[in-house]
């Protein structure tokens, strides 16, 4: 029997999507859903570059308000989707994180910190030669050390 069940989300519908048969399978099988929202503070390396540079007394708390900021904005994604699941099933136990890393690897290093039993995640359409399978997708098929659910999102 499933214990325990991890989906990633981001603000896309085909996230969303995702979650909400994740959510229909924790339901049915009466275990709980783990709700995670990846964000990478990678976008501000030029920031940290300038820190590490001594480039004023200022930057490292500007540097700690952006990754906070980017933690803060995905916790509420987690924690938006989480309600609209818990409103459609009242009796599931969702839990909302946000969690640093891309999202490929927050699921697979959660899941396993879990002891997730399943990963569930849409095959987002995308263009080109990674179009069967989303690259978040296709990277967890490929690592997962439990099992994973594929949502058709394209469908959507």
């Amino acid at each position: 029997m499933t214990k325990t069940i991890v989906t990633g989300v981001d603000s896309s519908q085909t996230a969303l999507a995702a979650a909400q048969k994740a959510a229909e399978l924790a339901d049915g099988i009466g275990t709980e859903l783990h709700v995670l929202s990846a964000y990478s503070i990678s976008a501000s390396v030029t920031l940290q570059a300038a820190k590490s540079n001594n480039m004023g007394p200022g930057t490292s708390a500007a540097y700690q308000k952006l990754t906070d900021g980017y933690s803060h904005a995905a916790q509420e994604v987690a924690d938006s989707v989480a309600a609209v699941l818990r409103e459609t099933y009242p009796s599931l136990t969702v839990h909302a994180s946000a969690v640093e890393g891309t999202p490929a690897d927050v699921l697979l290093l959660q899941a396993e910190k879990l002891n997730a039993d399943t990963i569930v995640v849409g095959n987002k359409h995308v263009q080109g030669i990674s179009r069967i399978l989303g690259s978040v997708a296709r990277k967890v098929a490929a690592e997962a050390a439990c099992d994973l659910y594929i949502v058709n999102t394209t469908q959507q």
